[in-house]
């Protein structure tokens, strides 16, 4: 809360004798003056008192903040009986019915009390007396404990004697503000009594000051919450409650009190308390002066595995058939209904079994195959076609899905691998093996099967080829085609079509690998004649998007390109250098043997002459 100039005013021209007969209080006259009978020493006259043992005084608001322990703005109200303009809602008001017992003019009898009887450090108890956290009452010379909130207002005390065994809360004290220390790191320890904290740190005091103290005012888990809420950045707490059954169960329920993120480990003294073992511990051996319990550890998360690329080995690409078929990858060959799929797999099966290599195949020994179909019978179709195609059936497998359906995430296939020793195998067609309940048109769905299914690839070091249909939406690009989610083609190593031309019906298959092994602008392809067998074809300038459309698009030669670069150079009668037009049909992929070939066709449009020892082309009139 604030207050005005004039509130403040008036707050200091109170007449300091009213003020003291209404809180119950007794004058004696001096004089002029009267003398505070609970402080014989202290004189008020008017709104003015003197402290003459201190050679001290000032106006009321100095002197109920001195002797009532009071903050400006509560001294202020006090005197004037006003609030102040703006009270903010985060800074609740103490309550009305706490008052911190008045003090003494001096803190001898606590002091000695501390000192000598508790054994604590009069340089440790000067600290707390020094922040008006532990001073001597006047009635009764008790020791009062000041609890405090956040912005240092009091909001509890405690008082014990220092003659007998007795302590007790002062009326109107709230628990939830006990005896504490504020440091700045990030753990606490709690115990039940504010003897029991200075305690612990007399016998602990490496940095305590930056460590948080505090103590509950018995067992109660009030100041405990209020206290963690003023700092939620507290992450480590210690329970240094008494090493008795009361605060063994207190340490218990304190600790499902608390979030499952924060450490808690009890702190058991090896005496009942912790001024027990201060003021013995000179008889306790080694200084094992408590017991550590780990209570509560928060999970820590898991961190997520990374893998550092400086630690990862090259390994390069082991290929069935360079570059189709990689070993260890997922491949795909799709293409139009009826355009030769299974026939090529038939093949490729054959290729593999009987070591009657496909063109541009390295030499190895024959394999087992898997061959997975849905589509055709194994007796009346799969097993004519592969005679004819002169595979080795013995090497070629299938895996009985004849009571539960093969899926592409079934863990047979992996099984079947090892099991067989197989090196290839081709599943025909995608759609019938990804299962009944999932929806190919959605990626979240198709990923993963191909995901797990890839991996099956590069555990075993099998080759598998996925045949898969494409659709017969026409304008599109050949990746997206295939049946399903594009996922489909994102997920493998390597995209094959197969396809014909209207003017050329043999087959061809074109590669989109995705290592770029294949010359950009040019696909790689070959044919199987009509009378079955592969016949290489080699570079074949086609896309795989006009493939499938079957009509193979009309390109201008290298050599007419050529032809028509020089003539637009040297148009209007122009010299160029023979090895700038060279340069000029090299940037635009034209090779010099082309250049000369072109050349050579223009024949007498051309001429050339030595011009200061270099050669020069220009174009004849």
């Amino acid at each position: 809360m604030t207050y005005t100039q004039d509130q403040i005013d008036r707050a200091n021209a109170a007449n300091l004798e009213d003020f003291l007969r209404a809180q119950g209080e007794t004058l004696v006259c001096s004089g002029k003056e009267y003398r505070w009978k609970a402080h014989d020493s202290l004189t008020v006259c008017g709104n003015k008192w003197f402290r003459h043992s201190q050679s001290k005084g000032g106006y009321p608001v100095d002197f109920v903040m001195e002797f009532y322990g009071k903050s400006f703005p509560e001294a202020v109200q006090m005197l004037t009986g006003e609030p102040g303009e703006v009270q903010p809602e985060a800074d609740p008001a103490p309550s009305p019915a706490f008052r911190l017992p008045l003090r003494n003019i001096t803190n001898a009898n606590i002091l000695n009390y501390l000192t000598q009887e508790r054994k604590l450090s009069p340089s440790l108890v000067n600290f707390f007396v020094s922040a008006g956290d532990i001073y001597e009452d006047v009635a009764h010379h008790n020791a009062v404990f000041v609890g405090r909130d956040a912005d240092g207002h009091p909001r509890y005390a405690s008082c014990r004697s220092i003659h007998e065994k007795f302590r007790q809360d002062v009326a109107g004290a709230e628990k939830s503000f006990g005896f504490a220390h504020r440091g700045t790191d990030k753990q606490l320890m709690v115990f039940e009594a504010p003897i029991d904290l200075l305690s612990f740190i007399e016998l602990f005091p490496k940095n305590w000051q930056q460590h948080n103290y505090l103590s509950l005012g018995g067992v109660s888990g009030k100041a405990l919450r209020q206290f963690l809420s003023e700092r939620p950045d507290v992450e480590r707490v210690f329970l240094c409650l008494d090493s008795d059954k009361a605060g063994e169960d207190a340490c218990k329920r304190l600790t499902a009190l608390l979030p499952d993120t924060m450490s808690v480990t009890r702190i058991q003294p090896c005496m009942k308390d912790w001024n027990d073992v201060l003021v013995h511990r000179a008889e306790i051996s080694n200084r094992n002066y408590f017991k550590s319990i780990v209570l509560k550890e928060p999970s820590k998360p898991e961190t997520v595995k990374i893998i550092r690329m400086s630690d990862v080995e090259l390994t390069p690409v082991k290929w069935l058939w360079k570059p189709y078929l990689p070993f260890g990858k997922l491949s795909v060959l799709q293409g139009n209904p009826g355009e030769g799929k299974t026939y090529f797999a038939m093949h490729l099966a054959a290729a593999c079994t009987n070591g009657k290599l496909l063109p541009n195949m390295e030499r190895m020994e024959p394999f087992n195959v898997i061959y997975q179909t849905a589509e055709d019978g194994l007796g009346d179709t799969v097993k004519p076609r592969l005679i004819e195609a002169g595979a080795d059936l013995d090497r070629v497998l299938v895996i009985d899905d004849s009571e539960v359906q093969l899926t592409l995430s079934d863990e047979r296939i992996e099984r079947a691998i090892i099991e067989n020793n197989a090196r290839l195998v081709i599943i025909d067609p995608i759609q019938a093996y990804l299962g009944a309940d999932v929806d190919m048109n959605r990626a979240n769905e198709v990923r993963p099967i191909f995901m797990r299914l890839g991996q099956v690839a590069q555990r075993t070091g099998c080759a598998i080829l996925l045949i898969g249909h494409l659709n017969k939406a026409a304008g599109m690009q050949s990746l997206q085609r295939g049946l399903g989610s594009i996922d489909i083609a994102a997920a493998v190593r390597s995209v094959m079509f197969i396809g014909k031309l209207k003017h050329d019906p043999t087959m061809r298959i074109l590669t989109h690998e995705k290592s770029s092994l294949a010359p950009p602008g040019v696909s790689l392809a070959f044919s199987l004649g009509d009378e079955g067998g592969f016949h290489w074809v080699g570079e074949y300038d086609i896309t795989a998007d006009e493939m499938l459309s079957g009509i193979e698009p009309q390109r201008e030669t290298k050599t007419q390109q050529a032809k028509d670069l020089i003539c637009a150079l040297l148009a209007g009668g122009k010299q160029v250098l023979s090895e700038d037009i060279d340069k000029a049909a090299l940037e635009r992929g034209i090779p010099g043997r082309t250049v000369r070939d072109a050349k050579r066709e223009l024949g007498d449009a051309l001429k050339s002459k030595i011009v200061e020892g270099r050669k020069k082309v220009f174009w004849m009139e």
